[in-house]
């Protein structure tokens, strides 16, 4: 009687507290905590990722923002702990529902992987046998997952093509990489990465090669799919006019770094970022692509990204940025939490 006359009063709100913390780490999927990745090349060492640390939770698509050699991409395959050979991860932690996959040998790596996190290619004819028909590549999937039966994984695999093909189901079940457009393929690499039904699903400029027509087709199948699955994703892209509508978060990259995070609304319209704000203004908005002049002339940020080979001692941004300040030069910022609820590092907002 006593305990609920607490409970029932307020007083027991560090109770509260540590069951609302343990409810929300149910619902965070995935969580990387200081990671840091390196490779060694013929050329010397090259520091990928500095530090990284975010969440995605349950059903929540976050889109992961930068240019060329930020580190979106090294991001994306240490998320499926898919680095190549010469990757060494100096630091941090890739927790998927809970288990650290930096911890886990290779038997166990390969039983999570396209169960529980799945990955699209930027190009998917380099996932695609060419001598085989793609329904039985995506019967593949399931059959080194455990699903034993042909007439099963073809009665799976149909209803997942109806889902993203519709009536051209049979027809593509049956058709050769080959004979397919650029964008059937692309829909069959997703079907390959969804159909053991994984939570989480990295994409990796999965539109890259496609037109802008198939684009949006591609951004709404996707939508559709996190809709009716739950599913979590994280879209690698270098344009930002695809996450406008599509993303609900996004995460700024820049030197191996995350230099801006929060509400996809809030970082796509009012950037805080200095380099978030130069690499916006070198979009044109999405609707304005095909009708872009083909003589205009794209702004660029000014300057010569970082340094891989060396660890960056200030802003990796400095370089660059038309506001550094002295302090800039002499130690990275921390982040800033924000008033819209992103976070940002930037001397101007404190650090």
């Amino acid at each position: 009687m006593g305990e609920c006359l607490l409970v029932s009063c307020g007083i027991l709100t560090q109770h509260e507290t540590i069951i609302e913390e343990e409810r929300a780490a149910m619902e965070r999927l995935l969580e990387v905590r200081d990671l840091e990745v390196r490779y060694e090349t013929v050329g010397g060492q090259v520091f990928a990722l500095c530090g990284a640390s975010f969440s995605v939770g349950r059903g929540e698509i976050v889109g992961v923002l930068g240019e060329s050699g930020s580190g979106k991409s090294t991001l994306g395959v240490s998320l499926l702990a898919m680095l190549p050979g010469n990757a060494l991860i100096e630091s941090g932690a890739v927790f998927l529902q809970g288990r650290n996959l930096v911890e886990l040998g290779r038997r166990e790596l390969e039983q999570i992987r396209a169960r529980e996190v799945s990955l699209i290619f930027q190009e998917p004819s380099l996932a695609l046998h060419p001598m085989l028909r793609v329904g039985s590549q995506i019967e593949e999937v399931l059959r080194a997952h455990g699903t034993k039966k042909k007439s099963a994984r073809r009665r799976e695999v149909l209803t997942l093509l109806d889902v993203i093909f519709g009536s051209e189901a049979e027809r593509i079940y049956r058709s050769y990489p080959h004979q397919l457009s650029g964008g059937q393929r692309q829909r069959i690499a997703i079907a390959q990465a969804i159909i053991c039904k994984p939570g989480v699903l990295i994409a990796d400029e999965p539109t890259a090669s496609l037109d802008s027509v198939t684009q949006r087709e591609i951004l709404e199948l996707l939508k559709k799919l996190q809709n009716e699955r739950g599913l979590a994703i994280v879209f690698i892209t270098h344009a930002a006019e695809l996450l406008e509508g599509f993303a609900d978060r996004v995460m700024v990259m820049y030197g191996g770094r995350i230099v801006e995070e929060g509400l996809a609304g809030s970082i796509l319209r009012s950037p805080r970022h200095p380099y978030t704000q130069a690499l916006l203004n070198c979009r044109p908005a999405f609707e304005q692509i095909e009708y872009w002049p083909k003589d205009a002339h794209l702004p660029v940020i000014q300057g010569e990204p970082p340094d891989p080979s060396g660890k960056i001692q200030g802003c990796a941004f400095v370089s660059r940025c038309p506001e550094k300040m002295p302090v800039c030069s002499e130690r990275m910022p921390d982040f800033t939490e924000m008033d819209n609820g992103g976070r940002v590092r930037c001397f101007k907002f404190g650090g």
